[in-house]
């Protein structure tokens, strides 16, 4: 063997070496994953949507992986910057994101320049539950159906105030796409979350909102909002006498919210896989159904594979009504 050869061969067997340890390392840390605390990252401020569904599973998740799960609510941006730091974080499993219609389909058809791409920079883990949004008035409004509130949008263009939880969340775009469909105008007023919206909403400083149903069901039943029409195809079984908006005069509205589990890409399958059968546990749960069940959510679990194709349709479909509509925001 000569010199250059036995130089090929000494630098061939380091990166091997280096190879094989970074193999043995990831393999053992999959293997004895979680070894410490867990990251539930939620975009959005407490009170919301995406915060209610963290929340209740979030010790269940820590009883089934024998780790504390820690819910961490990064907001700003209508849920963008949450989400950007779970997809930049290690793919270790120590971070997991609770996506939804907002982060993971909204917000990337929306913006251009979105710092995250839903498909290429998360894996999936699991279906997490689905809701349908409410378009909810201060009881001081005079319209109590969504034909009267159409009425009084197009007696007074741009006078009625509609709260969002952001600009370009779920609930921003599904109540764009009624104006649209609609042919009325509301004056945006956009809040860092759902939380502080509800809050501005029965203090009677905006006039109504579209919201996720499971932060808003208690504040409707308590009377301090009145619920004009919720926004999927079917009539939600805590609300049975609030019509749809497709059956209120919008024929063709629909719209609904998704939450999800997700992880960085890269994150090993392993600990995806372990932590995809917590989350199937967790979701079974009699008690766990009928904690999503009182806010109006329906609980249900997937496969990895469904929660990512779901994602990659919902993102197309977004995305087309965003052109179509003509959709833009600041």
């Amino acid at each position: 063997m000569n010199n250059r050869e036995e130089k090929f061969m000494r630098s061939s067997a380091r990166w091997i070496a280096v190879a094989c340890t970074a193999l043995f390392t990831t393999c053992a840390s999959a293997q004895g994953w979680p070894e410490r605390a867990i990251r539930l990252i939620v975009p959005y401020a407490p009170g919301g949507n995406i915060d209610i569904t963290a929340r209740a599973i979030q010790s269940g998740l820590g009883e089934l992986l024998g780790q504390s799960i820690i819910v961490d609510n990064r907001t700003g941006a209508g849920g963008t910057i949450g989400s950007d730091l779970a997809a930049k974080a290690p793919a270790d499993g120590y971070t997991i994101l609770v996506g939804s219609s907002g982060t993971l389909t909204v917000a990337p058809s929306l913006y251009p320049r979105n710092p995250y791409h839903p498909v290429r920079d998360f894996a999936p883990v699991s279906f997490v539950s689905t809701v349908p949004l409410v378009v909810e008035v201060h009881p001081s409004v005079p319209a109590k159906s969504i034909r009267e509130l159409i009425g009084m949008a197009k007696a007074r263009p741009e006078k009625l105030s509609m709260a969002s939880a952001g600009t370009g969340t779920s609930n921003h775009l599904a109540a764009e796409m009624f104006q649209s469909m609609a042919g009325v105008r509301f004056t945006h007023i956009p809040y860092k979350g759902s939380g502080l919206a509800l809050v501005e909403l029965m203090g009677g400083q905006v006039d109504l909102m579209f919201d996720q149903l499971s932060s808003s069901a208690s504040y409707i039943q308590a009377g301090r909002l009145r619920a004009l029409a919720v926004t999927t195809e079917k009539r939600a079984a805590i609300l049975p006498d609030v019509p749809t908006v497709a059956e209120s005069g919008v024929p063709g509205f629909e719209a609904s919210t998704f939450t999800g589990l997700v992880v960085p890409a890269g994150t090993p399958r392993d600990i995806i896989n372990k932590l995809h059968a917590a989350t199937v546990k967790v979701l079974a749960r009699q008690a766990v159904k009928d904690r999503f069940a009182s806010f109006g959510a329906e609980s249900f679990s997937s496969t990895p594979e469904q929660l990512g194709e779901f994602i990659r349709k919902d993102y197309a479909k977004w995305t087309k009504v965003v052109k179509d509509a003509n959709i833009r925001v600041e």
